[in-house]
């Protein structure tokens, strides 16, 4: 881990109203005067890490930390009885990053953002330009059908067939033909039980091929309820409405970026999130940097990952 700087506390958090009786976690570490940047975090819906703040060199950078509406510390939570997703869409959570940026007093931000936050801040760079100095992307997703499909319809699955049959167990035989829409359903159940069951099988999926080697931590700290329920029902949310995107869309405006420095981290070996998906989007955004790690998976401690993402972060560190 001494790619990562040392262990740091905020100097400032609180509260922001957004909207929708929605309040957001937001926190600032690091040196108050420094280059402002924000970490948007994944799932969507696993809330924010503190160990993402020690990417950061703290006498460099400002660094802004957010948990996205109904995740981690911000109000409702999605685990709260009855409470409502409609007001938690992509174009919710660009929004949502403005107020915070004007709440905060920050002209530009560096952006950087790990699996779903990739595509959030791929959304938030392309609506607001001029607000991003530059992103730093890891483990590239951008919630294309074809990406949707092979982390849930069957593509991993040639893979790593033993936990495939695990993901498929909760679901129905003549329910099949789309996970994605049946999980949705069965997440959703009335029923505690058959939600729960599901949620926890939707997500130990995940932690069971998120490292290019299986590690128990992952396995069991995905298949925790606590952290399971909330991350597939926002998730699920989110991916039976394609993310509120056209198919392919964030990849087709990637000129938009044109003039935005950009560096994707990606692992060679990433079985969430291939990377084809890196490299297309690479090719149709000018000026960005791809960096693909041969010894590593999704996972952000794979061999190679904390390295890779600390020089794309060293490097913008004095723009």
């Amino acid at each position: 881990m001494e790619e990562l700087y040392p262990a740091l506390a905020p100097h400032a958090s609180g509260m922001l109203e957004v909207g929708d009786g929605n309040s957001l976690y937001w926190e600032v570490s690091g040196n108050p005067d420094g280059k402002p940047a924000v970490v948007l975090h994944g799932g969507p819906g696993s809330g924010s890490a503190p160990l993402s703040r020690r990417h950061f060199d703290p006498s460099a950078y400002r660094i802004v930390l957010f948990d996205q509406r109904g995740a981690g510390r911000s109000t409702p939570h999605v685990s709260e009885p009855g409470v409502d997703l409609s007001g938690n869409t992509t174009w919710h959570l660009v929004a949502d990053m403005e107020r915070l940026r004007e709440h905060l007093g920050i002209d530009r931000w560096l952006v950087f953002g790990g699996s779903w936050g990739v595509t959030l801040a791929l959304a938030y760079a392309q609506t607001h330009p001029a607000r991003v100095s530059e992103l730093v992307l890891r483990g590239v997703f951008t919630a294309r059908r074809s990406e949707l499909d092979w982390i849930y319809n069957g593509g991993a699955a040639h893979l790593f067939p033993e936990e495939w049959a695990d993901y498929l167990a909760p679901v129905p035989q003549d329910q099949r033909g789309d996970l994605v829409e049946a999980y949705r359903r069965l997440v959703d159940d009335p029923d505690r039980a058959v939600s729960e069951r599901a949620a926890v099988a939707w997500s130990a999926w995940e932690g069971a091929i998120v490292s290019i080697v299986p590690q128990l931590s992952y396995r069991t700290g995905y298949s925790a309820p606590a952290f399971a329920v909330p991350f597939a029902r926002i998730a699920l949310h989110y991916f039976t409405n394609d993310a509120w995107l056209s198919d392919g869309q964030l990849i087709r405006d990637a000129g938009l970026l044109s003039g935005i420095p950009g560096v994707l981290v990606q692992g060679r070996y990433d079985a969430v999130c291939p990377p084809t998906t890196a490299y297309e989007l690479h090719r149709a955004w000018p000026g960005s940097q791809l960096m693909l790690l041969d010894g590593a998976g999704h996972a952000i401690t794979d061999p190679g990952m904390l390295a890779g993402l600390r020089m794309a972060l060293d490097s913008f560190s004095g723009s």
